[in-house]
């Protein structure tokens, strides 16, 4: 081992503390990223599992205008064309009460599935009792699944779809022949296509049919044609993974936003580095200079501070990883769910680590650290000898580079105001604008600090005479420390500001879209596993009931249906416009009192906000729909505000949809208490009314409307933990901060002390300077925070879900956040103030 490295070893051995606070920072910012890469792989992983599973080797499906397909397209294509391998599929999802778990339920035909699903064993030589599983409402189950709900085949199963409990009997056990099958089929439920037909009341219909098409391009392109002609109005054939990737397409923008939010904690460490190494070059400012008036060369200097970050970097990205993996085993439950509420159903058994993710964040977290580390090096590296031996070069130069680094902040800020201009719809650019506001911020950091300490002045002289102004000017005598440390916190505290104002800017915004949307008393709606997207159905007895009851005054239907349009996959809604419709609705563009005549009457449609946005659509245009009778277009004629799915919707009046689609179904009713009936008592009534039907949600819309919110600050819990764990990282930011000068200003402490200032005197000083950083990184954040949340609102927003929002300031995030910033500080300078109340003077001195 080399003299040089010796003396590295040394110097981080000898301060422990001061490096451990480094490679926890640079650990928290590297775990909050892998964790929700996890996070997220594991879901979509899921996903996809699932999908393929249930695919199994089809090249291609059937399927319908809506989410049904005739079954007597099956036997047409069996028996007409001679289409084969083709199955036919029915699925649905199914809740078990035992256990509490949500299901895929799949039904197949046993005597056409084995080429798709070879895995079932319902093929020849397989041992499952055919007649069982035919005849009867009969399941076959994944048997680790089975065995840890403590099932065997005969027991019968409590299944629960749509409100309505059924009874089905275990026939068997799938036994997963690898681990991949066996996480794959750990949530799946096959039955008879005909058993499936009766539990999902799709008597008659499919949802779709497998088929397995040539490889070769000449024969299958032959197959595709002679399918197309067999096929009636409605109906059409795709390859198997354009299903899979249409989900993938909606939780895209939803899971970038929260990979940017993530990096935020590694944006800040970033800062934190800089700070360390920063610190370890002053301190050893000596020894340097020492070691190259001996003759140690500038790359040996440029190699050691690097060296010292790489290991701080590896240490501190190895404890990540590990960090990482226990916070995604937590976050990945939090991301499903909010999956589950806003797309579609998804279940997370188990997280899925692969390299890929770990090998990214660690080149993320070593590759940051030894950014963070270049510019001290350089500086250690390009100063004069006799420079790097004097102590009050480095703050000199700091403050004296302070105006050209607000300079290159403007630079820096005036690049992503362009970037935010000149792009129109890209989320990435976006973020990278945000990047450079947060860049441009820390640039102008060092000469705000420098001017607020000034203006501080004389309010800390007449507060605390002559310790508040030693307290300014000791935030400014060492600015290469107090600037970078203040830094990181305001821009942790500006993110906490940003995202705050804009969750309280998009939740203002839902209220009052909710308050004016549920105008009626009372809705009802079948239990349904995507609580945004409920196109369960309602029976129609229990429909029929409700609607004939003598307290009612008024009731109206809602149909959700999922439809193939000229734009891809669309939400298709129906509505039955009635007297108080026209109130429940606000829109952007059309009037009112002219288009709600023509929707009643007419083949045209209104497009919520997000779908015109997405789809570049505009009132005039056309949507060009699947429907039962072939494709159809249908003229736009408004486009209305709605922020309950960012995917968009199409909605119709239920007229027009009875005309092109062969479904009476509703998937939602809203009734008005007929005059003197309480809404209490009318809720009570229809309960009773249906009890022993099927158990559909009755609520009042104040009830709807809490469940709604509830809904809403549910999504938004883990952007709350990405905010506190950037805070958490900017907070050991300032601890390492005011250690790191305890260490430096040792001697000049010991000297204030010598000269009669009392260790309760010592540590107000360092209160005092510790609560100014802290008071000027809250100030800073909160003009920061406002721009963030500015481009949060109107284009990150608007570029990720196609919404309007009105940002709305609250003071009190922004008082919030103030004292955040103060307390945060306070809090780090406890111990530093401590310290250095208690240190010896005798002993600070004795080198002097």
């Amino acid at each position: 081992m080399s003299l040089l490295q010796r003396s590295s070893r040394r110097y981080l051995t000898r301060h422990p503390w001061l490096m451990g606070l480094s490679v926890l920072g640079v650990a928290i910012g590297v775990a909050v990223v892998v964790s929700i890469d996890l996070a997220n792989t594991s879901a979509e992983r899921a996903f996809q599992l699932s999908a393929e599973t249930v695919t199994g080797k089809a090249t291609h499906q059937v399927v319908g205008a809506g989410e049904t397909l005739d079954d007597d397209v099956y036997r047409q294509l069996r028996t007409e064309a001679g289409v084969r391998p083709s199955a036919p599929i029915v699925e649905g999802y199914a809740s078990l009460e035992r256990g509490d778990r949500t299901f895929q339920v799949v039904g197949i035909d046993p005597f056409t599935d084995a080429p798709f699903r070879p895995y079932l064993g319902t093929g020849a030589g397989g041992d499952l009792d055919l007649g069982t599983f035919m005849t009867q409402d009969a399941a076959l189950m994944s048997a680790p699944t089975a065995e840890t709900l403590g099932l065997n085949p005969g027991d019968t199963l409590a299944v629960q779809i749509e409100g309505t409990m059924r009874p089905v009997l275990l026939a068997g056990v799938v036994e997963p022949e690898d681990e991949r099958t066996r996480r794959a089929v750990a949530n799946l439920l096959v039955v008879d296509v005909s058993t499936a037909q009766g539990l999902f009341d799709m008597r008659g219909t499919l949802s779709r049919i497998d088929l397995i098409l040539p490889s070769d391009d000449a024969e299958q392109t032959t197959a595709l044609d002679r399918i197309r002609a067999t096929l009636p109005d409605g109906a059409r054939v795709q390859r198997s993974e354009t299903r899979t990737q249409t989900v993938e397409q909606m939780t895209r923008a939803f899971e970038l936003n929260l990979t940017a939010l993530s990096l935020l904690a590694l944006v800040v460490g970033a800062f934190l580095i800089y700070n360390t190494m920063t610190f370890s070059i002053v301190q050893r400012r000596s020894l340097i200079g020492r070691l190259r008036a001996l003759g140690v060369t500038q790359r040996q200097i440029f190699g050691l501070v690097l060296g010292e970050a790489a290991i701080l970097g590896v240490v501190g990205t190895g404890i990540g990883l590990l960090l990482g993996i226990v916070l995604a085993s937590g976050l990945v439950q939090l991301l499903a769910q909010t999956i589950n509420d806003l797309y579609f159903v998804v279940q997370v058994s188990e997280l899925s680590i692969t390299p890929w993710i770990l090998v990214k964040g660690s080149l993320l977290g070593i590759g940051t650290t030894i950014l963070a580390a270049l510019p001290p090096a350089r500086e250690a590296t390009n100063a004069p000898v006799s420079t790097v031996l004097r102590r009050s070069t480095q703050e000199t130069n700091v403050q004296a580079l302070a105006p050209w680094l607000a300079g290159g902040g403007v630079l820096v800020g005036t690049l992503g105001v362009v970037m935010l201009t000149v792009t129109e719809q890209s989320i990435v650019v976006s973020y990278a604008a945000l990047l450079c506001l947060l860049i441009a911020a820390a640039l102008v950091t060092p000469l705000a600090v420098m001017g607020l300490a000034k203006a501080f002045r004389p309010l800390l002289d007449r507060l605390f005479g002559v310790l508040g102004r030693m307290a300014a000017r000791g935030v400014v005598t060492s600015l290469s420390r107090t600037g970078v440390a203040i830094a990181a916190l305001m821009v942790a505290v500006a993110a906490t500001i940003g995202v705050g104002l804009m969750i309280d800017s998009f939740r203002g915004t839902v209220e009052d879209w909710l308050t004016q949307s549920l105008q009626a008393d009372v809705y009802v709606q079948p239990p349904s596993l995507v609580f945004r997207r409920s196109n369960a159905t309602i029976d129609s007895t229990v429909t029929a009931r409700l609607r004939s009851m003598e307290n009612v005054a008024g009731a109206y239907s809602v149909r959700r249906v999922s439809v193939q349009a000229n734009v891809g996959p669309t939400e298709l809604v129906a509505i039955e416009p009635g007297p108080e419709t026209p109130d429940v609705y606000r829109f952007k563009v059309g009037e009112p009192d002219k288009i709600w005549p023509q929707f009643r009457t007419s083949a045209t449609v209104f497009i919520s906000e997000p779908y015109a946005y997405r789809h570049d659509l505009a009132v005039g245009d056309t949507v060009r729909l699947q429907t039962d009778r072939g494709r159809a277009s249908f003229p736009i004629e408004g486009i209305y505000y709605d922020y309950g799915s960012d995917r968009g919707v199409v909605m119709m009046s239920r007229g027009t949809y009875e005309r092109f689609y062969d479904d009476d179904g509703v998937s939602g009713l809203a009734f008005y208490a007929a005059e003197g009936t309480s809404v209490d008592d009318l809720i009570a009534d229809m309960r009773a009314e249906v009890q022993g039907l099927q158990d559909v949600i009755i609520r009042s819309n104040k009830a709807l409307r809490e469940t709604s919110l509830q809904v809403f600050d549910r999504t938004f819990t883990i952007t709350t933990v990405l905010r506190i764990l950037a805070i958490v990282v900017a907070f050991i930011g300032v601890l390492s901060a005011l250690m790191a000068l305890e260490l430096e200003r040792r001697r000049e402490m010991g000297v204030l002390r010598a000269t009669g200032m009392t260790p309760p005197q010592l540590g107000g000083f360092v209160t005092i300077e510790t609560g100014l950083m802290g008071t000027i990184a809250g100030l800073l954040s909160l003009p920061l925070g406002y721009a963030l949340a500015y481009v949060l609102v109107f284009v990150i927003n608007k570029r990720s879900f196609g919404w309007t929002m009105q940002l709305s300031v609250s003071p009190d995030i922004l008082l919030q956040a103030l004292l955040l910033a103060v307390g945060a500080a306070l809090l780090a300078g406890l111990y530093p103030a401590w310290s250095m109340a208690q240190a010896s003077p005798a002993t600070a001195l004795r080198d002097e």
